[in-house]
């Protein structure tokens, strides 16, 4: 096969690259950025496809991201694919830093206190026993209370970001495409 590893992958290998890519993180944020510039579609939809990913990414659905940011950027005209690769802003590295910003939003806006001044969650107990309406009043609730302004907040800064850089890298690459000598076209006869 033409693009087969020489060598059958680990699976300690395995497992170390799905939390912790080869090459970088680096590298991976270089490549979906290049992803969402190369999208065809109107510069509008990309950036409002990636902004719907990015309000998706503060919601604490976990395993629901793709569905909510797909149905997020369909009123708004986006980019169904943008909006997917749009929630790879929430990834394990950013994850703590979200869910402990919105749990403080939502808690604040909620209960107008601080998370210092709440009793404890006991979410061990609560996850041991799966139970949905023991973790949706302590935790998601705030989650998503908080989550909806942040995540707002952050989408439309995304939205502009990507927008602005979409314009740029089209108008660079016109230019560069006019800058090349046309080849004359040979004629049949």
């Amino acid at each position: 096969m033409l693009l087969k590893r020489r060598s059958r992958a680990r699976v300690w290998e395995g497992i170390r690259g799905f939390f912790w890519p080869r090459k970088s993180f680096l590298r991976s944020a270089r490549y979906l950025t290049k992803r969402v510039l190369r999208l065809t579609a109107a510069p509008h939809a990309v950036a409002a496809g990636v902004a719907a990913g990015v309000f998706a990414s503060f919601l604490p659905f976990l395993g629901f991201h793709f569905l909510i940011a797909a149905c997020v950027a369909y009123p708004f005209r986006g980019n169904i694919v943008a909006s997917a690769l749009g929630t790879a802003v929430g990834n394990p590295i950013t994850f703590p830093f979200i869910w402990a910003a919105t749990l403080g939003l939502g808690r604040l806006i909620l209960y107008g206190q601080t998370p210092a001044n709440l009793a404890p969650l006991r979410l061990g107990q609560a996850l041991s026993q799966l139970d949905v309406a023991q973790l949706w009043a302590p935790l998601l609730k705030p989650m998503t209370v908080g989550g909806v302004p942040l995540g707002a907040f952050f989408a439309i800064v995304f939205y502009f970001l990507t927008k602005a850089a979409l314009v740029a890298f089209r108008e660079r690459k016109r230019i560069r495409l006019a800058a090349k000598p046309h080849k004359p076209s040979r004629s049949l006869g």
